[in-house]
């Protein structure tokens, strides 16, 4: 299948993009051949890749309860389920899509069951048990791939993470359609320090016509879609949309952890050092992108991850956001 509709508006920043010379991002295992014609790349999976996972059932899948939920910061959801988000949302809509340029780095993790993302979130439904997310962006997370590349992912759930939905193709849902690109491949060349930044282009947006969602990675992939009907909500569109970094705390020693969000720096250090998402769209009920009204910054904890957003020009919305996790101000 190919999506009947794309989003109107499309390429407006392209022009924009050219003048400010940010390359292009190949995947790794290129270099060693690629996918014949009517043929889809799948990463590997092995047999420790399973065993490091809690459960053979639980493999590939999120824990419970890591979609931020802005409309309650009860303390004690913070450290029980030990998910932290520096994101930047809008909600009080119908939204049928969603496009960001996600600024790509290498977040230190610090123990094997913790991890660092940068994605965004369609959702769909309540916060309670029945929640629709579709997720896309780029992650690390050394117990899902037993290193720490950073790697270009997707996530879904029809049921709030409980038995429906998991990462790339490790359950049926997600339905891949390239054969250039391989979710959960390593992404390449990562942004630097005060050096080169390198940034990914993600849109999702729910084609009118068959009703699935559709995902595009850079302006030239299209990698596939989520059948509607994996949802419930979701199958008529989405009400929140959030954007932005995550990390699992697992307080090792009893202390905050210090594995980074973004480019493990805080926002106040600006381009080049801290980690950035720009040209932030939403695709509303005529399927055009435009810009998202309204959209609030939200983090539990910002002397240990924070967010800053701005507006211009050349990048549209923006925020930068992340941080270093423990330091003196956040023990």
């Amino acid at each position: 299948m190919r999506p009947a509709y794309h989003p109107e508006g499309m390429y407006d920043d392209s022009k924009v993009a050219s003048q400010q010379n940010t390359q292009t991002i190949a995947q790794m295992w290129h270099q060693n051949g690629k996918c014949p014609e009517n043929t889809i790349p799948i990463r590997r999976t092995k047999k420790e890749n399973v065993l490091r996972a809690s459960s053979v059932r639980r493999y590939g899948k999120k824990r419970h309860r890591s979609t931020p939920n802005p409309m309650s910061v009860d303390p004690d959801m913070l450290n029980e389920s030990g998910h932290q988000h520096a994101i930047s949302y809008v909600q009080g809509d119908k939204y049928y899509g969603a496009k960001a340029t996600i600024n790509v780095w290498q977040p230190r993790i610090e123990q094997a069951n913790e991890f660092s993302l940068s994605q965004l979130w369609i959702l769909g439904g309540s916060f309670g048990q029945d929640l629709n997310s579709i997720e896309a962006g780029w992650q690390v997370s050394p117990d899902l791939y037993g290193d720490n590349n950073t790697r270009l992912f997707t996530y879904w759930t029809s049921d709030a993470y409980q038995a429906t939905g998991c990462y790339n193709l490790l359950c049926s849902g997600f339905i891949q359609i390239n054969n250039q690109i391989a979710m959960g491949a390593s992404i390449f060349p990562l942004s630097s320090y005060g050096g080169s930044q390198y940034d990914i282009n993600i849109l999702v947006w729910k084609d009118p016509k068959e009703g699935n969602w559709w995902l595009q990675f850079g302006n030239d992939y299209v990698l596939g879609y989520w059948p509607s009907f994996l949802f419930s909500y979701l199958a008529d569109s989405a009400s929140m949309i959030e954007w932005g970094g995550e990390v699992v705390n697992s307080e090792p020693d009893g202390s905050h952890t210090s594995t980074q969000m973004g480019s493990g720096h805080f926002p106040e250090e600006g381009f080049g050092k801290s980690s950035y998402f720009k040209n932030i769209q939403v695709v509303d009920s005529s399927n055009n992108l435009k810009a998202p009204s309204g959209i609030e910054p939200f983090t539990e904890q910002s002397n240990c991850y924070d967010v800053q957003k701005g507006n211009n020009g050349d990048w549209g919305t923006y925020f930068y956001y992340g941080g270093p996790g423990k330091n003196p101000n956040c023990p």
